[in-house]
């Protein structure tokens, strides 16, 4: 059976996690978040769930394990899992594609959305995942940090590009797009998983 990972990626605020839970919904698809992986890290070293501390622990596993580190906490998780479909939320890095596809288990569909700085502000400033409003100081620091990872690249060499800088019903049109690619099994022809790309 061929297996394919929906790999999303995109910037703070993009709204790549609504993406990423559309996707999964409409196909039927368990989905792996792998902010959530270091988030768990974090509170298993005790650590209090800020921005701050969140992004340095990324930037810490990174220094520790290789820029693979996250891929590798993910890949434990999906051990077990045969289903057809997965999709995975939070693509940062090139090296993370190429990990994630040296396993040879899967083929990656690579999605990133994108939305202007602006509106991704305004967006994490309603959303307070870690309890209080977000700086633009703070916004900031995110993208800088999301920038070290190399998702600049990841975003470059996506199999598709979702610009989500208007309503819910309209970047639902766009998901469905998607879907259809990769329900009709058309993917095959329009997916590379960006890895090939250096």
């Amino acid at each position: 059976m061929e297996r394919l990972a929906i790999a999303i990626t995109g910037m703070p605020g993009s709204g790549k996690s609504i993406v990423a839970e559309k996707i999964a919904e409409k196909i039927d698809a368990e989905l792996f978040i792998m902010g959530d992986l270091v988030r768990e890290e974090a509170k298993r070293r005790g650590m209090e769930l800020t921005i701050e501390n969140i992004e340095n622990l990324a930037t810490q596993l990174r220094k520790e394990y290789g820029k693979t580190a996250v891929a590798k906490l993910l890949l434990k998780n999906l051990e077990s899992k045969k289903e057809k479909f997965i999709v995975i939320d939070g693509i940062r890095g090139i090296e993370e594609l190429k990990e994630l596809k040296a396993t040879n288990d899967f083929d990656i569909c690579l999605v990133s959305v994108h939305a202007s700085p602006l509106t991704r502000y305004k967006r994490l400033k309603n959303r307070k995942r870690e309890g209080n409003d977000i700086s633009w100081e703070e916004f900031s620091f995110r993208d800088k940090k999301n920038l070290e990872y190399g998702i600049g690249n990841v975003i470059a060499v996506s199999d598709f590009i979702i610009i989500n800088e208007s309503n819910l019903k309209e970047l639902e049109d766009k998901i469905n797009k998607v879907v259809e690619v990769i329900e009709s099994g058309e993917w095959k022809n329009y997916c590379r998983g960006g890895a090939e790309a250096y």
